[in-house]
């Protein structure tokens, strides 16, 4: 279950021969809109040999981009990023008046359940121009074409997945396309887990405290082993 506030940490060791971003995204909850699209949420470039560290927070937010039509490639850059909760903070509207697209109210006000997000659009909104979403510590996670007169519902369930390659921050991704991905498990009372990307390019994850361990292990026979390896 996620835990709101706690800080999760991910140490990725790039054992690889190449130098390459790591990425960090989400893939949209079982049942969710078919249309919502995941976003590169945490990047980080790494030369080999190299240790990065990403962290974040279970502090959800509403997004919105001037994207134009949303298809994979394009960059989501949030316009807005307006905090928001699961209870008492949990719908917007969004709007285009004067020549600007905006959410109403600021802050958000309660929605009609709890553990949900809600993003209410009015007629004033044109097809394919903007696009809006759901972010997590700062950052888009999800986003959906903007569209007149639709109710969306977010409900965020976070399932954390990690690749490497050649990634910008906000890019809206084609998750059926990317190789190589491996889903980053948060055991229950775990919060810091560890990625290691190795020479064949295939991911090993464990918490942290575990590679910790297998690390002093491995020195007692080897001295010069590498942690992470």
């Amino acid at each position: 279950m996620a835990n709101q506030g706690q800080i999760y940490t991910l140490t990725i060791i790039n054992n690889s021969a190449n130098t390459g971003d790591a990425c960090v995204y989400q893939k949209p909850p079982d049942g969710s809109n078919p249309n919502m699209m995941s976003l590169a949420w945490l990047t980080k470039r790494a030369h080999p040999s190299t240790t990065i560290e990403m962290d974040w927070t279970i502090d959800y937010s509403f997004v919105w981009s001037q994207t134009g039509l949303l298809r994979p490639g394009v960059k989501f850059t949030a316009s807005q990023n307006i905090p928001a909760n699961l209870d008492t903070q949990n719908q917007v509207n969004f709007t285009k008046s004067d020549g600007a697209y905006t959410f109403k109210p600021i802050p958000p006000q309660q929605g009609p359940r709890s553990g949900s997000l809600y993003i209410m659009e009015d007629d004033t909104i044109p097809l394919n121009e903007a696009s809006v979403g759901v972010g997590m510590s700062g950052s888009g996670t999800f986003a959906l074409q903007a569209q007149p007169n639709l109710n969306l519902t977010f409900t965020p369930h976070p399932e954390y997945w990690i690749s490497f390659g050649n990634f910008t921050k906000g890019t809206v991704l084609d998750t059926q396309s990317i190789t190589g991905a491996a889903a980053v498990q948060f055991p229950y009372n775990v919060y810091a887990m560890t990625a290691v990307l190795g020479i064949d390019n295939k991911w090993t994850i464990k918490p942290t405290s575990q590679m910790n361990t297998e690390y002093l292990q491995a020195r007692e026979k080897n001295a010069e082993v590498a942690w992470g390896e």
